[in-house]
């Protein structure tokens, strides 16, 4: 049996990593809203990144790449028939001097680029945009990504690297960047006030703290030669944002990408309790106006509609303006947004952070409700104008692959969501009974013994603990096809040797959870906290 103060801790830990869906302690004191560090201003020249604080979340920055990118594109004839009447300075003259580039690597560019131009110009500039922002450094400008993580449109410009290289030598593009560093410095320097605000009042809101040591990045790439176009990207853990400088900088815009950033991961975290509002999603797909990369992509739709909504909290605004808002997200499909609009007012006045904080929020929506609502939607036929401002921006996203496991049953998903809910609340019986039921009906079913794992390590039966950890992380039921499973199975049977005092079989298994492709981030910390923790430790004699 598990004992002693250490069980204390654990027991705490289980509730809120397991199944991310931690009920607070009532004797708790208030969570406080932590000032960020000032996102990170880097200048491309050399001085100025002498000076620069520790890596940082979110980042400002030119790229050389993406600079070479566009300078290649501008010479090949891109947006050569455009007027440049309402252009910056800078970039007409840009554009009239890559225009006179002559020889080999410049003659090669123009005919790649007349060989793979779309007929949309928006279309052909974001496969170049894609390109340079995967791209590593001059002068090889391989990708950064391997071919399988590219997205579709890098992998159509094929080749593109090679001919890019040679480009870079023979126009000494190098020379030119360094020339127009004191554009780009000035650009990044007016960025840093609005930006910062940004940062420090989203993160405020969401009483979420920035790991500047994490995985997760948030970039904006200042690139005065792709003209006033907002660009938003991201490929998995990396969003990026091209703006063209901090003139007319779209504050919205630049908030709602950031939002993306701070709460795309939750649907993915607490894919149960999401799931239960899946038949509102299958009415609102229908909507004519609704992105068609959000029609087969649930949890992308949902993290889409809580970052309108947070976004609508966010600004001052009238009843009024508001409704009219909500109006607009309702007849364009996001449907979803006035519900957790009126739930957030319960977490503005609550403690946790919004990633413990979240399946508290789903759960508020009333599913039966908002079922009713939607039979007299109106939708908004497709071709009408559209004023939404949040559709400015040119969003395109890399899909994660999903956990595969959860079956398309409600019975199931339901249980599974309620098991969580009884966990959440200490109550391991209730919480049993629940994964009792999905085992019955399947029994195989990965998340369902990982409940059952952690109603066991909850009730300190180490033993069946260990039991079903075990069978989830080693033999044929070992849960493969979900890494989150999987990764904190390892992380929880590492704990138990570890109270056991077996340090070198508990290091393995952290070592295992660290191995996961595709495991939580917070799994990860975990372990490596946890590696770290032992290491600094003497060993202790067992009684």
């Amino acid at each position: 049996m598990l004992k002693g103060k250490r069980l204390t801790a654990l027991m705490g830990l289980c509730v809120t990593m397991a199944l991310q869906a931690a009920a607070q302690d009532a004797s708790r004191a208030p969570a406080q809203v932590q000032a960020q560090a000032p996102p990170r201003v880097q200048g491309p020249v050399a001085t100025s990144r002498a000076q620069m604080p520790p890596p940082n979340a979110v980042t400002v920055d030119g790229s050389e790449a993406m600079f070479t990118t566009m300078c290649a594109l501008l010479a090949a004839g891109f947006e050569s028939n455009v007027s440049s009447d309402n252009w910056t300075a800078f970039r007409a003259q840009m554009r009239e001097r890559l225009r006179q580039q002559q020889g080999p690597a410049v003659d090669a560019v123009r005919q790649f680029y007349r060989q793979h131009e779309l007929r949309d110009p928006g279309a052909t500039l974001s496969r170049y945009l894609w390109f340079g922002l995967v791209s590593g450094p001059a002068p090889a400008f391989q990708p950064i990504l391997r071919r399988d993580e590219l997205p579709p449109d890098v992998i159509a410009l094929s080749g593109f690297s090679e001919l890019l290289s040679s480009y870079y030598q023979e126009q000494e593009i190098g020379n030119l960047w360094q020339q127009v560093q004191p554009i780009y410095n000035r650009e990044i320097q007016r960025l840093h006030e609005p930006l910062t605000h940004i940062v420090f009042t989203s993160t405020g809101y969401l009483r979420e703290i920035l790991d500047p040591f994490g995985s997760r990045r948030f970039t904006i790439v200042v690139e005065p030669l792709v003209g006033r176009i907002t660009n938003v990207r991201n490929f998995g853990d990396h969003y990026a944002l091209v703006l063209s400088g901090a003139e007319d900088v779209p504050v919205d815009v630049v908030r709602h990408a950031f939002l993306h950033f701070m709460l795309d991961p939750l649907p993915l975290m607490y894919p149960h309790v999401v799931a239960v509002k899946r038949p509102l999603y299958d009415t609102a797909a229908k909507a004519p106006r609704l992105l068609g990369d959000l029609k087969d992509d649930f949890p992308s739709y949902f993290a889409e509609c809580t970052v309108r909504a947070v976004g609508l909290r966010m600004k001052r605004m009238s009843p009024g303006e508001r409704e009219a808002a909500l109006s607009r997200d309702d007849e364009d499909g996001y449907v979803l947004v006035r519900p957790l609009v009126t739930a957030l007012a319960g977490f503005e006045k609550s403690e946790p952070s919004m990633r413990r904080y979240f399946p508290d929020l789903v759960r508020s929506i009333d599913e039966k409700a908002e079922a009713k609502r939607l039979t007299g939607m109106h939708f908004v036929p497709a071709d009408e104008t559209q004023t939404d401002d949040a559709a400015v921006e040119l969003v395109a996203r890399q899909k994660r692959a999903l956990p595969t496991t959860v079956p398309n049953d409600a019975e199931v998903i339901a249980a599974l969501t309620e098991g969580e809910r009884q966990i959440a609340a200490k109550n391991s019986r209730a919480a049993e009974a629940s994964f009792q039921k999905v085992l019955t009906k399947y029994p195989d079913q990965p998340r369902a013994w990982f409940g059952m794992g952690v109603v066991a390590y909850l009730n300190h039966d180490a033993a069946r603990a260990k039991e079903v950890f075990g069978r989830l992380t080693t033999g044929e039921h070992a849960a493969a096809s979900d890494p989150r499973v999987l990764a904190w199975s390892h992380v929880y049977l590492a704990r138990i040797y570890d109270y056991e005092g077996n340090s070198s079989v508990a290091k393995a298994e952290y070592e295992s959870a660290l191995a996961v492709q595709g495991g939580p981030e917070e799994a990860r910390q975990a372990a490596q906290e946890e590696l770290a923790a032992s290491a600094n430790e003497k060993p202790v004699a067992q009684p």
